[in-house]
């Protein structure tokens, strides 16, 4: 019997699956009308009050990218204290480096203003 044999079948399962789905819910389901209020741009409660095209700040992106790197080295240190036991002092010194180069960071953010939105 071919390996791959199982594989194809859940691909070809999948695929006509999707497919007699996405029917039924076209046959069976409301038919489309257009209605202004249903497609427009519904956030939070509040009406759209500039076009989507408008520029976001750049203090947006930075605050997101420093959330983001942040969250990352969050991780490493749980990934740490998973290893913890098996690491002695030579991962507690790498850890102690690595929160310090993270402070290091940070104090450099805050100086920059990086974290002051206006």
């Amino acid at each position: 019997m071919n390996p791959y044999l199982p594989v194809l079948g859940i691909i070809v399962f999948s695929i006509a699956f999707g497919m007699i789905v996405s029917a039924a819910s076209m046959i069976l389901g409301p038919k489309k009308t257009y209605s202004k209020v249903k497609y427009s741009v519904y956030e939070c409660g509040l009406p759209l009050v500039t076009s989507a095209r408008e520029r976001m700040s750049v203090k947006f992106y930075l605050t997101a990218i420093l959330f983001i790197l942040f969250d990352i080295e969050t991780v490493f240190l749980f990934l740490w204290a998973k290893a913890f036991d098996g690491l002695g002092w030579f991962g507690f010194v790498e850890a102690v480096l690595f929160i310090a180069v993270l402070i290091v960071g940070y104090v450099y953010v805050i100086r920059r203003g990086a974290l002051e939105w206006e």
